[in-house]
């Protein structure tokens, strides 16, 4: 068994795909590349009939790398493992770790197969899955990728346990950057299968994870948290950073750069500031003409029995 993480960051256990499963996406790949190849070579012949040999020699040279090389390592590339024929038989090409492959798994996966594939038929990758305990040809070798089954029955899924609530959020400060995919993939496994082996060969197995982890972590184990819920907070942890590293770069892809951030042009004029908003200045209450006699200090003035005219 395998694992795979989604884009959600959820571990999803998968098996090793089989040689003959790998076989029949290659060659359902090999036929939609050859026959697009086949077109682009047809084309050029038409477009390039009046330059001599030599030009047509080097585009005939182009367009080989790109569609035959090319084209598969930019498919892998962006479909995260999942090329046409891998789509079609339910695979997909995965890191050791169970993460999703990034340009460098693609790029020398398909240097490799270039050799393995297409010079020698076909004959090295077979004879190197054969060989592999897990199925894999030198190209997942040397690149650290694994080819797994998508399509697994439901019941066969399993999941890392969460841990506690309380451990939420305490290993945010972790530095998980020296941790080989080797231990990341032995830590899941032992989670999604402690409840199955003995007590004490639980604990103990996670004592001994929980002790390679923190050595390559730099930072010791708690001694206050069991072996188990330290393993599983780790890789909530990692799963954490993961999913929030691939919703950044797909918000800020989409997004794109503001146009107040755009950097300025070398050799340009810069702009002149904008003058300042002059102040507005507080109205001045105008002094009335006649002035107003409260009430109370009319009623207090002595009467003078002159009486204003109508």
């Amino acid at each position: 068994m395998s694992e795979l993480v989604t884009g959600e960051a959820v571990a999803l256990e998968l098996r090793p795909a089989k040689l003959p499963s790998r076989a029949l996406a290659v060659l359902l790949d090999l036929i939609v590349t050859f026959t697009v190849y086949i077109a682009v070579s047809i084309g050029l012949a038409a477009a390039t009939a009046s330059l001599d040999d030599a030009a047509q020699i080097a585009l005939t040279i182009a367009a080989f790398l790109l569609v035959l090389v090319g084209a598969p390592i930019a498919v892998e590339t962006l479909s995260h493992g999942r090329s046409l024929g891998k789509m079609a038989c339910g695979l997909r090409v995965v890191r050791d770790d169970g993460g999703p492959i990034r340009f460098r798994h693609a790029l020398v996966r398909g240097a490799l197969g270039v050799v393995e594939i297409l010079m020698t038929f076909g004959v090295v990758a077979c004879i190197a899955s054969l060989v592999s305990a897990r199925g894999r040809r030198l190209g997942d070798v040397f690149a650290g990728t694994l080819v797994v089954r998508e399509r697994v029955p439901v019941g066969q899924t399993r999941f890392v346990p969460p841990p506690p609530p309380w451990l939420a959020g305490r290993f945010a400060e972790l530095d998980l950057s020296a941790v080989p995919d080797a231990l990341w993939l032995a830590v899941r496994q032992y989670l999604t299968r402690m409840q199955q082996l003995d007590p004490q060969v639980s604990w103990a197995m996670a004592a001994q994870l929980a002790g390679d982890l923190a050595t390559r972590t730099g930072t010791p184990a708690p001694t206050d948290i069991p072996p188990a819920a330290y393993l599983a907070a780790v890789v909530q942890e990692r799963q954490a950073r993961e999913a929030r590293r691939a919703f950044a770069d797909h918000a800020s892809a989409s997004a794109g750069v503001p146009s107040a951030y755009a950097p300025p042009v070398l050799g340009a004029a810069p702009a002149p500031a904008p003058a300042p908003a002059p102040m507005p200045t507080p109205p001045v209450p105008r002094p009335s003409a006649v002035p107003v006699v409260p009430p109370a200090a009319a009623a207090e003035r002595p009467a003078t029995g002159f009486v204003p005219p109508a």
